[in-house]
């Protein structure tokens, strides 16, 4: 009945097996990937024939974690799975970034690759699985592609080197958690956060990865060979050679001189009217030449005159040459209300970027296949259409969106402070205002400088500089700070964020295959340059975060009580937290140990809170001297409340110096009374006195 095929190879520690013919035998091409404790489905769908009209390759990607999968019911109303989460949406875009180079150009019709977790651990991440995964279905199912892929996990411990797809506990205390993923000649992506490492340790963890991950491609160049459906019959429409040499010749000089406009909308608008231009001229039915037609040849004659430029040695499009960055204007503060801002130019790249603080209990909670944990840092990128001169549906932050974010918070992470050192919950919110290049790093230099605003002691400020690459056969060019269209028009969008000390993150898509250590060495280089330079613009304005939390922000204190204090600081039901409070305006966290947090609305709120506490947990002392309420009368003296929940006894003996007959004459329930502690006895009894107190011991009480 089924026809099965598998291939098996060592990865590092874990044994690795992919499976086709038993599962999802209708799919173009569906292989089980088994890795270690992991089991991802993937599956791959073709069109036969392209889209008419398609203007750009429909690739979709969709990485799907199944809560199954770690034996576990998902949580909500519903009780199944919902809209993708984030992770799940990373890993979709870490999966597609280095497949889609590999689809051969003017490759029209629609695919669709679908990686389902199936079966996990805790300890495992599945996405290097999902990755090789996909590569492999692809791989056997026909449809053109220059693969396979590799991937690999790289992991970096200063004792033992670089460790090969690390486990959740190797990776708490690995200074690196970067993937690979790549041809058998060529790298094509990369990801990672790391803990200020220097620019040799990241490039060689790259190389490291690409070596490793040679192993995952031989076995499913075996697994072709045996279970590979026969490659399409796909031929790319051919040029219309006459039409190129035309379009050529007419506009090549003034596409030449609109790539000299430095603004960038002016730019636009000079190259909306030339595209319009070759349209009138050569769009014809006699000839069959259509509007898409003259559109796609202009295109490609703006790559080329745009790459030969800068393989030229011609300056760049704003006039630049390969190594400098773009004028940048920074300001600190700009929202008066807000815990901290920053105000971040660079060119005509901008990102107003916004912190926020908050109490511990504000940490936003992720439930994912290892179990929940809480995040108490939070970033989140926007990108509105006016920030590009565009109209545009505004709905959630979509997959651009979160993955920009993810790499702007890599690149802080490595300089956060512990919770114990910082004990807020922190969210940044980076609202992108202009944009034509780097977005991204922009967002990791504003949230560097907004969280020293708000008094974030970051241990080192972080930038971030996206870097390009233009290459013809032999000939290259590394640009720094690249364009949207230098970008666009590219080989390469490499991006590095660090300290002045090390690299905290690093990504990497390339768009062909042949970019090798050298490249990768001066890009590294030039982007060390690079952010130096933006590191000092950056200190000119603020290099350190301010001394004290901005005034708008919660004021934070912390204190400690006895375990057994827990439940009156508590009450019954909650009670007298809550009083507390409301009294104050504070919230209050309390954990096992006694810890307490105070967040208060401003500084009277958090000491009103911190007194309010003292009160309840405080113990009577003898000898000191307390302003009391009179709670209850008797025949023999006066229980007076000294502190909450403590009473204590003034015998009739001790109310005056004077003999006392009727207690009445002297006291009164809820009569406020200066008492003086004389004594506890073994079972915590509190005697007072109110005829000890002397005339000075008032005066310096009411002093007080």
């Amino acid at each position: 009945m089924f026809n099965i095929v598998s291939k098996t190879f060592q990865f590092g520690d874990q044994t690795v097996t992919l499976e086709t013919g038993k599962v999802a035998r209708q799919a173009t091409g569906a292989v089980i990937v088994t890795m270690g404790g992991s089991q991802v489905l993937a599956t791959v769908v073709g069109k036969k024939t392209a889209a008419p009209g398609a203007d750009f390759f429909p690739l979709t990607v969709n990485y799907q974690e199944k809560t199954y999968a770690a034996g576990k019911i998902p949580g909500g109303f519903f009780k199944r799975e919902g809209r993708p989460t984030e992770k799940e949406t990373l890993v979709s875009r870490l999966i597609d970034r280095p497949i889609r180079p590999l689809f051969p150009s003017g490759f029209k019709n629609e695919v669709q690759v679908i990686c389902t977790v199936i079966s996990a651990t805790k300890d495992e991440d599945p996405d290097v699985a999902a990755m090789i995964g996909a590569s492999a279905a692809l791989a056997i199912s026909g449809i053109p592609f220059h693969g396979p892929i590799g991937a690999a996990r790289v992991g970096f411990d200063p004792e033992n080197g670089y460790i090969l797809n690390p486990d959740a506990k190797q990776l708490e205390t690995s200074l690196l958690d970067m993937v690979v993923a790549g041809t058998e000649s060529a790298v094509l992506m990369v990801e990672s956060e790391a803990k200020q490492l220097t620019e040799d340790q990241m490039l060689g963890a790259v190389l490291y990865g690409h070596e490793a991950m040679q192993g995952a491609i031989q076995a499913i160049n075996e697994l072709k060979a045996e279970a590979g459906k026969p490659v399409w019959e796909w031929q790319p429409e051919p040029e219309n050679e006459t039409l190129v040499k035309a379009i050529a010749d007419a506009f090549t000089a003034g596409i030449t001189d609109a790539y000299q406009i430095s603004d960038k909308m002016q730019r636009y608008d000079a190259l909306g009217q030339l595209l319009e231009q070759a349209k009138q001229q050569f769009v014809s039915e006699e000839s069959g030449v259509t509007s898409d037609d003259v559109k796609g040849v202009f295109a490609k004659l703006e790559k080329k005159v745009v790459r030969n430029r800068v393989l030229d040695g011609q300056p760049r499009i704003d006039g630049r040459d390969s190594k400098t960055v773009r004028p940048i204007a920074i300001e600190t503060g700009v929202l008066p209300k807000a815990h901290g801002s920053a105000l971040f130019t660079r060119g005509e790249t901008q990102a107003l970027v916004v912190t926020t603080l908050g109490a511990v209990r504000d940490s936003q909670m992720i439930e994912g296949l290892e179990g929940s944990k809480k995040e108490a840092f939070m970033f989140h990128y926007n990108f509105p259409p006016f920030c590009v001169g565009e109209t545009g549906f505004m709905s959630g932050p979509k997959r651009r969106e979160i993955g920009h974010g993810k790499l702007a918070k890599r690149g802080v992470q490595a300089v956060m402070p512990s919770e114990e050192e910082f004990p807020y919950a922190i969210r940044v919110v980076s609202e992108i205002t202009e944009s034509n290049g780097s977005s991204s790093m922009a967002s990791v230099c504003g949230s560097s400088l907004a969280m020293m605003d708000a008094g974030v002691p970051l241990t080192a400020p972080v930038a971030g500089i996206a870097m390009g690459l233009i290459k013809d056969g032999e000939r290259f060019s590394v640009i720094t700070d690249i364009l949207g269209d230098e970008d666009h028009l590219g080989d390469m969008d490499f991006k590095v964020a660090g300290t002045d000390k090390g690299v905290t993150a690093l990504q990497m898509d390339i768009k062909i295959q042949g970019i090798n250590e050298e490249i990768m060495e001066i890009a590294l280089n030039q982007a060390l340059e690079a952010r130096l330079h933006i590191l000092g613009e950056m200190n000119k304005v603020l290099a350190t975060a301010r001394p004290n939390v901005s005034e708008n922000a919660p004021s934070m204190a912390t204190m400690k009580v006895d375990s057994d204090k827990i439940r009156d600081v508590i009450g019954k039901g909650g009670a007298t937290i809550r009083s507390i409070t409301e009294e104050s305006g504070a919230s209050v966290d309390i954990d096992d140990d006694g810890n307490i947090r105070i967040y208060g609305e401003d500084a009277d709120s958090r000491d009103k809170a911190i007194e309010l506490i003292q009160r309840i947990t405080a113990e009577a002392e003898v000898g000191k001297l307390y302003m009391g309420k009179v709670a209850r009368i008797v025949d023999f003296g006066a229980f007076v409340t000294i502190l909450p929940g403590k009473d204590g006894l003034v015998h009739i003996s001790q109310i005056s110096s004077d003999r006392v007959e009727d207690i009445s004459e002297y006291l009164s329930e809820g009569q406020d009374v200066l008492v003086k502690v004389m004594d506890l006895d073994a079972r915590g009894r509190i005697k007072l006195s109110i005829k000890e107190v002397t005339d000075e011991e008032k005066e310096a009480f009411a002093a007080s």
